[in-house]
């Protein structure tokens, strides 16, 4: 597991953090679909994503539920270190979107090393900025663009996450996470098709452009 997070975060921190990491971490191992946060849990360690991808939702229990981003492989939630230093419940809950490692760091150390580390101070700050550009990014499809503007953004983004031009997931899935209806995502999806940009199967879906 040492080197996993060696070959992770070699490039961003320096050689002391790292030690640090790997002698205090708790490695997890998940399988797509797993909870790893839910709304209204206390968080007591920090997430550092060593491989695999999670997706971050927002749930409202009349409006159902809204993908707000994507963690990737080096990548940790803004929203939960908010909780972990405030003290507070979530407000998102974290859902596996691939199976993968992720390092839970000890909230205490998280704070120790933001005095002591130049290289851990930039990381939590870039991203603070990464996952609020990706708010704003989420806000502004919603605000702005059209429900098929918004599905095949997403569409997109799913295939640049898993480096696949076939996404698997049932039209109801889709409709979950862009907090829209499975009668419309399937109307949209058979729009994408005829205008040649997508090949529906079922529970997959193959981008074509």
């Amino acid at each position: 597991m040492k080197e996993s997070i060696f070959k992770t975060y070699g490039g961003i921190f320096e050689k002391g953090l790292l030690e640090e990491i790997t002698n205090t971490a708790k490695i997890i191992a998940f399988k797509e679909g797993d909870a790893l946060i839910n709304i209204g849990q206390y968080i007591k360690s920090m997430p550092l994503l060593i491989d695999g991808v999670i997706k971050i939702m927002r749930e409202d229990f009349d409006a159902g539920e809204l993908l707000l981003y994507f963690l990737e492989k080096g990548d940790t939630c803004s929203m939960t270190l908010s909780c972990c230093i405030g003290e507070k419940k979530s407000e998102i809950k974290a859902i596996a979107e691939t199976d993968g490692l992720v390092a839970m760091l000890p909230i205490q150390k998280m704070e120790e090393w933001l005095s002591r580390y130049h290289s851990w101070r930039s990381f939590v700050f870039q991203s603070y900025n990464n996952r609020f550009q990706e708010l704003l990014n989420t806000i502004d499809s919603i605000a702005f663009m059209k429900m098929d503007e918004r599905l095949y953004s997403y569409l997109l983004e799913k295939s640049k996450l898993s480096n696949s031009k076939t996404i698997e997931k049932t039209h109801q899935e889709i409709a979950n996470e862009l907090n829209s209806s499975r009668v419309v995502i399937s109307r949209l999806l058979k729009v994408l098709e005829k205008e040649g940009k997508i090949l529906l199967s079922r529970n997959s879906i193959q981008l074509l452009n």
